[in-house]
């Protein structure tokens, strides 16, 4: 009973056990949860961006960009939402 006991801890402290690969998937699950963040806050930026070069294009030269930045910026969207 003593043996069974002991050789549980050592086998989750082993680097090829569940414990291990765990630890890697919540890393990538991190990373890409930050990628998807980084992708959201880009699109919601290009689409306020498209909306102020419409609706005020004034404030563009407010924000510090010029035309074409701001074009470029619109460009990168996905072609449906151009």
């Amino acid at each position: 009973m003593n043996n069974t006991l002991a050789s549980a801890p050592l086998q989750a402290a082993r680097p090829g056990t569940c414990v291990g690969r765990a630890s890697r998937r919540r890393y990538s699950l991190a990373a890409l949860r930050s990628i998807i963040v980084t992708w959201r806050e880009q699109t919601r930026f290009r689409w306020e961006l498209k909306r102020m070069s419409k609706d005020n294009p004034h404030l563009i030269d407010d924000i510090g960009l010029t035309r074409r930045q701001v074009e470029e910026e619109i460009a990168k969207l996905p072609f449906w939402q151009r």
